[in-house]
C-alpha cells in the first residue's frame, strides 16, 4: 500500500469509491479499502451470477467502511402487486441503511413481456417505483444499456476491457443479437423516464452508457441538468479519447466537475486471495486517480496507445473522488465508525 499512500499523501481528503460489488461475506475488499483510507459504496444488483439480492444486502450491512445501494427483484414482474413488493423491498433496504437504489441492464436487455417484446426502463409498470423515489427523494443509480462497443464486432471495439468482457459474455454482446433493442432504443427509453419524472434524483452508471463521446455526454448532461454520472469501469473510455484530444476531455471534466462520481466497479467474490485483490484494486485506484491528477503521458492495460493525464486542480479532484458521492447520496451518514 506504500505506492498508493505515496500518491495520495499530497491530498487532504478521504477518497470514496462509490461503485463496488461486495459478493463475499469475508469482507476482504472493505478491509483493503479501510487500510487504504478509502470508503466504499457497494451496489446490490440483480445479476444472475451474483449472490441473491438479500444476501448482497446482508454482506453490505456486515461490512465495515461500507455504504450500500439496495435493489428490488423483478422475478414477479407483471403479477398483481408486484410494484408494492418492490417498493417494500426498497423501503426495507432504506430502513436498514441503504443510501439509494440500483436498477440493472436486465431491464432492456433480458426481461421480456408475454408478447416477446423487451421490458424497457420506461415501461409504465415501473412508474409507481419511480414516483416513490421522487416523492421520497431517493437517488436512483441506473445501469441501462451498455457501452456503444457492445453493438460492434469485437475487433472494432475501442478498449481492451470491452473486447474481453463481451467475448466472454456473448449473451450481452448485442452485435450478435440483432433481434434485441438497439443502443439508441436503450438511450431513448432511459431519457423518456427522465422526461416523465424530472424530480428523479438520477445517476447514470458507467457514464450513462454515453462513454464513447464527451461531446455527446455533455449534451445529455445539459439536457438533464439534475442528473449525474459515475465513472465505474469507464475511465478507460476517457483515456481512449485523451489519446488524441486530452484538452477536450479535460474541459469536459472541469465543466461537469459537480456531476461526476468516482467508482471502480471492483467485484469481491472470494475468487482471489487478499494479496491478489489488493494488488488489483490498489493499482486501479492509483492509476485512475493519477489520470485525473497528473498531466504526464500515461498508459493503461486496456487502452492501446499512451495518453496524457488531465492534471486537474485539487478542488476538482475532491469533488470527483469524494464530495459528489456525498451530494448525490445524501443518506451517507456515518456508519461503523466512519467519518464523512
Amino acid at each position: 500500500m506504500g505506492s498508493l499512500n505515496q500518491l495520495f499523501k499530497h491530498h487532504d481528503f478521504e477518497l470514496i469509491d462509490a461503485h463496488v460489488h461486495l459478493n463475499s461475506p469475508d469482507g476482504v475488499l472493505s478491509k483493503i479499502a479501510g487500510d487504504s483510507g478509502i470508503q466504499i459504496v457497494t451496489i446490490n444488483t440483480e445479476v444472475p451470477f451474483f449472490p441473491g439480492i438479500n444476501e448482497q444486502k446482508k454482506i453490505a450491512r456486515n461490512a465495515s467502511n461500507t455504504h450500500f445501494l439496495v435493489t428490488f427483484s423483478t422475478e414477479n414482474w407483471g403479477l398483481s402487486g408486484w410494484q408494492d413488493e418492490a417498493i417494500q423491498q426498497i423501503e426495507q433496504g432504506l430502513n436498514e441503511g441503504a443510501v439509494g437504489v440500483k436498477i440493472w441492464k436486465n431491464i432492456g436487455m433480458e426481461l421480456q413481456k408475454e408478447d416477446g417484446s423487451y421490458l424497457m426502463a420506461d415501461d409504465p409498470s415501473f412508474d409507481p417505483i419511480y414516483r416513490f423515489l421522487c416523492e421520497n427523494r431517493v437517488p436512483l443509480l441506473a445501469h441501462l444499456g451498455e457501452p456503444k462497443n457492445c453493438w460492434l464486432p469485437v475487433d472494432e471495439m475501442t478498449v481492451t476491457s470491452d473486447r474481453d468482457y463481451f467475448a466472454n459474455h456473448p449473451q450481452y454482446h448485442m452485435y450478435l443479437h440483432k433481434e434485441m433493442p438497439s443502443y439508441e432504443d436503450q438511450i431513448k427509453a432511459r431519457n423518456r423516464v427522465l422526461e416523465k419524472f424530472p424530480a428523479l434524483h438520477f445517476i447514470g452508471a458507467h457514464l450513462a452508457s454515453i462513454e464513447w463521446s464527451v461531446d455527446e455526454l455533455a449534451c445529455w448532461l445539459n439536457r438533464y441538468p439534475s442528473a449525474g454520472v459515475d465513472l465505474a469501469e469507464r475511465v478507460c473510455h476517457l483515456q481512449h479519447q485523451a489519446i488524441l484530444e486530452p484538452e477536450k476531455v479535460r474541459d469536459f471534466v472541469e465543466t461537469y466537475q459537480d456531476r461526476i462520481i468516482y467508482g471502480s466497479d471492483q467485484i469481491d467474490d472470494a475468487m482471489k486471495s487478499e494479496k491478489v485483490l489488493s494488488e488489483i484494486i490498489q493499482n486501479k485506484w492509483g492509476n485512475e486517480f493519477r489520470f485525473f491528477s497528473d498531466s504526464d503521458i500515461q498508459t493503461a492495460w486496456n487502452v492501446e496507445k499512451p495518453f496524457r493525464g488531465l492534471g486537474l486542480d485539487e478542488t476538482v479532484l475532491k469533488k470527483i473522488f469524494r464530495e459528489n458521492a456525498l451530494r448525490y447520496y445524501p443518506l451517507m451518514n456515518p456508519r461503523h465508525g466512519m467519518s464523512v
